[in-house]
């Protein structure tokens, strides 16, 4: 069985995405941590993301190491960026599907 985590990203905090969110998520596959990891935006995240470049570089680091990254598209959407996520290698999906599906098999889910 793989060991695979789900990081449902939130908040909209600077300091959250570089001290947490990104620097973990850039050394959980290269440690070997877990096995798969995804980290989806969801709310003020998609918004705090794709308005920052610093925070894009960290965004790319992570998904070299094999990171999947997924945004709300209702948010993204609302928010008037779901292109530039695109653009990123950030999936525009429904969350609340695959969150459900995450937290009703074998994911860990975290959120922050």
């Amino acid at each position: 069985m793989k060991n695979k985590l789900l990081i449902v990203w939130s908040s909209g905090e600077i300091e959250v995405a570089k001290k947490l969110v990104l620097l973990y998520g850039s050394v959980m596959l290269p440690r070997n941590y877990w096995d798969e990891a995804t980290i989806m935006l969801w709310g003020p995240s998609a918004k705090l993301v794709a308005e920052n470049t610093e925070l894009q570089e960290k965004v790319r680091n992570c998904m070299v190491t094999g990171v999947k990254f997924n945004v709300c598209v209702v948010c993204s959407d609302e928010y008037g960026v779901t292109k530039d996520l695109e653009n990123l290698g950030i999936e525009p999906i429904h969350t609340g599907e695959m969150m459900t599906n995450a937290l009703q098999s074998d994911w860990k889910v975290i959120t922050f």
